[in-house]
C-alpha cells in the first residue's frame, strides 16, 4: 500500500508566528521534513486558526493543527508554491484533512466549519488529490436518530460540492466522547459500521454514495472493543466492503486497570470539567471531559507498542499484521491506490522537537511499511500461489466474530 503521514503528528515544525506570517511555508517545511523521515507522501492537516475555532485550544486533547492555513482562500499562485516544493522534495500528497464538527448545533458555528470544509475541497482540486478526510459530527442537542434527519438536510449538501468538484469525503470513525463536557459517547455518528451502512444509504437516495467513504482508523475500533477482521468481515457480509478506501495508521492500548475502574465508558464522576452541577467555564478544566477515553487507554504510534499477542486477542491493542491481511482479503481495495496514512498521537513521545521527533516517525514509517510488506506477501502466498499449484493452506489464523 502507498505510505503516508498526517502533518498533525509535528504542529510546530514551523511555530504559529512565523507561518500565521507566511500561510504556506508550514506546508513547505513540513514537505522537506517528510523527505528527511522518509515519508513519501503526505496528509495536510487543516483546522480553524485558534482565534476563530468555538472551541478553546486549551480545551482540546490535541493541538490545533492547521498546517494548511485556509482563513484565507487557496489560489493558483498558493498551489504553484505548494506544487514545486512538492517537485523539489518528491513528495506527494495522500489527501487533505479537516476534522470538525459539520453537525454542530450552533447554526453560525456550523457556517463557518462548513465554508472552512469548501476551502479545503477548492485547495484539494488544486493540488491535484481526490480526496478529503474528516468527521461527520453530532448535534449533542438531540438524539442519533434526529443526527441522521440533520445529516442528510446539512451535511449531504456538502458532498453535493465534493461531487462537484470530483472528490471523495472519507470520514475518519472517532465516536470523539470527549469532543463536549456532556455525557454523551458518540459525539461523531459515523463510528462503526452501523452507522456508515445507514448514513450510505442516505447518501445514495441523493446521489452523492459514491463520494461517502470511510477513511478507517482501527485505534478507534479497539476504543470500542471490536477488532479489524470482524469489523471488515461485517461489512463483506453486508455488502459494503467498498465502503472503506483509506487508513489510519494509529494504535490503541488498552489499560486493564482504567477498564476495571470504569469500564469502556471512561470515567463518568467527578472528572474536573464540571463544578457541582455547572459545566466548568474554563478551558483547561473542560478538557477533563476526554477522561471518558484516556483513563483506560492510551494511543500507540505503530511499532511503538509490545508485542503482545494475548492483547491481539482481547482485542485490546492492534495486530498489525492480521490488520493488513484482513484489509486485503475482506474489502474491496486495490492496495497499490490505498494509502497507509500514519498518525502520531502517542501521549509521551508527542514531542515537538524536530530533531528528538524525525528518528520517532522515521521508525514508525519503516514498521508500517516493513508489516504491510509482510501481510501483502502472506496474501500472494495464500492466495495465489499456494492455490495455482493446488496445495492447502496451513492452520486457521483469526477468525472473525471468534468469541
Amino acid at each position: 500500500m502507498r505510505l503516508s503521514i498526517l502533518t498533525a503528528a509535528l504542529q510546530e515544525l514551523t511555530p504559529r508566528e512565523r507561518r500565521d506570517a507566511d500561510p504556506d511555508l508550514g506546508v513547505e517545511e513540513w514537505l522537506e521534513f517528510a523527505r528527511q523521515i522518509g515519508a513519501p507522501n503526505i496528509e495536510l492537516s487543516a483546522a480553524l486558526h485558534p482565534t476563530e475555532s468555538d472551541v478553546p485550544a486549551a480545551a482540546l486533547l490535541d493541538p490545533v493543527a492547521n498546517t494548511l492555513d485556509l482563513r484565507e482562500p487557496f489560489n493558483a499562485a498558493r498551489a504553484a508554491r505548494v506544487r514545486r516544493a512538492m517537485q523539489s522534495t518528491r513528495v506527494g500528497l495522500s489527501d487533505l484533512a479537516y476534522f470538525d464538527n459539520m453537525l454542530a448545533a450552533d447554526e453560525s458555528v456550523r457556517h463557518r466549519k462548513h465554508e472552512l470544509m469548501r476551502r479545503v475541497f477548492d485547495a484539494a482540486v488544486l493540488l491535484g488529490t481526490d480526496a478529503v478526510a474528516g468527521f461527520v459530527g453530532r448535534n449533542p442537542a438531540l438524539s442519533l436518530d434526529a443526527n441522521l434527519v440533520m445529516f442528510e438536510e446539512v451535511f449531504v449538501p456538502l458532498l453535493k460540492e465534493a461531487k462537484a468538484r470530483k472528490l471523495t469525503y472519507r470520514v475518519e470513525q472517532c465516536p470523539m466522547p470527549g469532543w463536549t463536557i456532556g455525557d454523551t459517547w458518540h459525539n461523531n455518528i459515523a463510528y462503526a459500521p452501523g452507522p456508515w451502512i445507514a448514513l450510505h444509504r442516505i447518501c445514495e437516495r441523493h446521489g452523492v454514495g459514491d463520494q461517502f467513504r470511510i477513511h478507517y482508523d482501527p485505534s478507534h475500533a479497539i476504543l470500542m472493543g471490536q477488532d479489524s477482521r470482524s469489523v471488515f468481515q461485517y461489512l463483506k457480509d453486508a455488502g459494503y466492503d467498498f465502503l472503506i478506501t483509506g487508513f489510519h495508521v494509529k494504535g490503541q492500548v488498552i489499560d486493564s486497570r482504567g477498564i476495571s475502574a470504569w469500564g469502556y465508558g471512561g470515567q463518568t464522576m467527578q472528572r474536573g470539567d464540571w463544578r457541582g452541577a455547572e459545566p466548568s467555564t474554563a478551558p483547561g478544566e473542560q478538557r477533563h471531559a476526554w477522561k471518558k477515553q484516556t483513563v483506560f487507554c492510551e494511543h500507540e504510534l505503530p511499532g511503538t507498542a509490545r508485542h503482545d499477542p494475548l492483547a491481539y486477542l482481547q482485542n485490546r491493542t492492534v495486530d498489525w499484521l492480521d490488520h493488513q491481511l484482513a484489509a486485503r482479503e475482506l474489502l474491496g481495495i486495490d492496495p497499490e491506490k490505498t494509502f497507509l496514512v500514519v498518525e502520531h498521537e502517542y501521549p509521551k513521545a508527542r514531542v515537538q522537537d524536530k530533531s528528538r521527533l524525525a528518528p520517532i516517525l522515521s521508525a514508525s514509517l519503516a514498521f508500517t511499511r516493513a508489516i504491510d510488506e509482510a501481510a501483502a506477501a502472506m496474501y500472494a502466498l495464500q492466495h495465489e500461489v499456494l492455490p495455482a499449484q493446488g496445495i492447502a493452506v496451513q492452520g486457521i489464523g483469526r477468525e472473525a466474530y471468534r468469541s
